[in-house]
């Protein structure tokens, strides 16, 4: 694994990974509760987000969503926000990356802190360092 650069992937527990256009459903909500889940259990997980997913930890998202008109008065965190507090509750056991060709091609390289670019070529690295795999959406 990793061809002997030094830069070897830390073991997982599990790996999920979050493929293809996240709002088509509850995708999202699904991968955010599976890895809290696992985090509190003490797990250690990597998250792998491919396609428009890659779009999760955007910068340009800020922290919160536009207001809703129904409920102005609520606030609803972003994508990147929610995927942050997950980053700084739990340091060492989350590893979260995103394809860097999907990430570039969409004009979403520019990540929160704690994102990883990854080439396409380097998830068979994240399914030998993970225990388990699942798999959300479809490319």
């Amino acid at each position: 694994m990793g061809g002997g650069t030094g830069r070897e992937l830390p073991r997982a527990d599990m790996l999920i990974a979050i493929m293809g256009a996240p709002h088509t459903g509850d995708l999202v909500t699904s991968a955010f509760r599976l890895a809290q889940a696992l985090l509190e259990r003490g797990a250690s997980v990597h998250l792998w987000t491919c396609g428009h997913a890659t779009g999760l930890t955007r910068t340009s998202l800020g922290d919160e969503k536009p207001r809703n008109v129904v409920d102005w008065a609520r606030a609803y965190p972003t994508t990147a926000a929610l995927a942050a507090e997950l980053l700084a509750a739990h340091p060492a056991k989350l590893h979260w990356f995103a394809c860097r060709f999907c990430s570039q091609e969409r004009g979403a390289d520019a990540h929160i802190p704690g994102i990883r670019l990854r080439a396409p070529f380097k998830f068979t690295e994240h399914l030998e360092a993970a225990d388990k795999s699942f798999f959300l959406g479809v490319c």
